[in-house]
C-alpha cells in the first residue's frame, strides 16, 4: 500500500506538551497542521498515516505573539491545531514518529 505523499504535508508535528499528554489520557492527540487543511483532510491523514480510527477532529488557531528578543521587535508565526479524538482503545505513540 503506497500512501499518498500530500498526506505528509497536511501534518506538521505532534505537540508534545504537558497539557497534550493529559489528553492522551482521553484518546486525544494533538497536532500542528497546516493553517489551509481542513477537518477532513486531517482526519484522512492521521487514519492512513498512523492507520487508527478517528471519532473527530477539533481546531484552533493560536495567533502569534508581538515579542522582544534582545531589543528587536518580532512577531510569531500563527499556529494551527488539531485535537484529534481516537476510537476507544486506540493509541498513537508520537515519541516513535513514522
Amino acid at each position: 500500500m503506497s500512501l499518498d505523499p500530500r498526506l505528509y504535508d497536511v501534518i506538521v508535528s505532534p505537540v508534545i506538551t504537558e497539557k497534550a499528554t493529559a489528553l492522551s489520557e482521553q484518546n486525544k492527540v494533538v497536532f500542528r497542521v497546516r493553517p489551509e487543511a481542513t477537518k477532513p483532510q486531517i482526519k484522512e491523514a492521521v487514519e492512513k498515516l498512523f492507520e487508527v480510527k478517528v471519532v473527530s477532529v477539533n481546531t484552533l488557531v493560536i495567533k502569534g505573539k508581538r515579542k522582544v528578543f534582545r531589543g528587536r521587535k518580532g512577531q510569531r508565526s500563527d499556529v494551527k491545531k488539531a485535537v484529534v479524538t481516537l476510537e476507544a482503545g486506540q493509541t498513537i505513540d508520537v515519541t516513535t514518529g513514522l
